[in-house]
């Protein structure tokens, strides 16, 4: 019954001027980790009522400032209690909650998961204009460029065969954003090879078969491995070492475009020059 009449209450609070309220956004919520990334980058910090819950956990990029945060599990009732002028929200947020905040007239903006960097630079400035910061919107669209410039093969450079391996086999293949990043930091993605289309699990047998040039393997947790990681640290990875680079591209850096594509490129970048100087 308290959770009902709560309830209530917001509804007729959120329903309130709403023209006003939709004009100038200052409580957001995100319900999306990869939006929660990008919203830190680009709002006030006064602007954010809550991130994700996702945002805390080891795999975000922003799990140390996303302690500082209040955030949200994602039920109707929580993310009205943070009484918001605007959530953001993807295809993978709760479609009950996404209903329940239509009906109290909640204002929710609806992101599709990034496929392509183009993709990813324009829900970047798209987030930066729905909080009032355009101008930080187009500065991180600089350091993203600046990034993946940087990252670029040397003009004529041989692209080297790649294959992104993390926890369980879970690999990457065509049609993603991540293959994008491969393409244009000088390798070329070995999951087709596998017949691997977009995300899946490829076995470990498979890859000692037929091995790439460079493994870009997820980090294992030394303090207390997972049976997850037990495929990156099995003995077969070892008995193909001399035909195969072996780089830590950490599964952070997988899942979301935005700021994270800064960091994804480095470690691509890193990656391809310990295997170029590895070459014979």
């Amino acid at each position: 019954m308290k959770k009902l009449v709560a309830t209530l209450v917001l509804m007729i609070l959120c329903t309130v001027d709403q023209r006003d309220a939709w004009a100038e956004p200052h409580r957001i919520v995100s319900l999306n980790p990869c939006l929660d990334v990008i919203l830190v980058n680009v709002a006030d910090r006064d602007q954010i009522a809550a991130l994700s819950h996702f945002s805390r956990e080891d795999t975000s990029t922003i799990a140390v400032l996303a302690a500082t945060f209040p955030v949200s599990y994602e039920t109707a009732e929580e993310v009205m209690a943070f009484a918001p002028d605007m959530v953001l929200t993807s295809r993978h947020s709760s479609l009950a909650t996404r209903n329940a905040l239509a009906r109290v007239q909640i204002r929710t903006e609806l992101f599709n998961e990034p496929e392509t960097v183009a993709d990813s630079i324009a829900q970047v400035r798209t987030v930066a204009s729905l909080v009032e910061h355009a101008d930080r919107g187009e500065e991180l669209v600089a350091r993203i460029e600046a990034a993946l410039s940087a990252a670029a093969p040397p003009e004529g450079a041989s692209p080297l065969s790649a294959l992104v391996y993390q926890r369980n086999g879970f690999s990457t293949g065509s049609g993603t954003l991540v293959d994008e990043m491969l393409t244009r930091t000088g390798f070329t993605n070995a999951a087709g090879r596998y017949g691997l289309v977009g995300w899946g699990n490829i076995p470990l047998e498979s890859v000692v078969a037929n091995p790439p040039q460079v493994l870009l393997a997820g980090e294992i947790r030394t303090d207390v491995p997972t049976w997850a990681d037990r495929v990156m640290r099995h003995p077969a990875l070892k008995s193909i070492e001399g035909q195969m680079k072996r780089a830590v591209f950490p599964d952070r850096f997988l899942y979301c475009g935005g700021p994270v594509l800064i960091g994804a490129a480095k470690a691509l970048l890193d990656a391809r020059n310990s295997a170029s100087v590895a070459r014979p």
